[in-house]
């Protein structure tokens, strides 16, 4: 399975060049994944999580947390891409 680790990507803002952004990984160039090692997975997370799908323009994302008792995954879909 190809993918691309700390791939950085170009962020825009109605055409315009903003910045960079940086995911975990991106899989088979399709799902965003980002990685957390945390107690607990709070709504900031996820809404980081979930603004790398969106800025990177893919339908799907992962946010995976190793650090709590178990292991916690969410699943993100990009609202501007069904």
């Amino acid at each position: 399975m190809g993918f691309e680790r700390e791939c950085e990507h170009t962020i825009y803002y109605e055409g315009v060049d903003v910045g960079t952004r940086r995911a975990d990984f991106v899989v088979e160039g399709e799902v965003v994944v980002e990685l957390k090692a945390l107690i607990k997975l709070e709504d900031v997370h996820l809404a980081q999580a979930k603004n790398y799908v969106v800025a990177y323009q893919k339908k799907v994302g992962l946010l995976i947390n190793f650090g709590a008792r178990s292991l916690e995954f969410k699943k993100i879909f990009n609202p501007k891409n069904p």
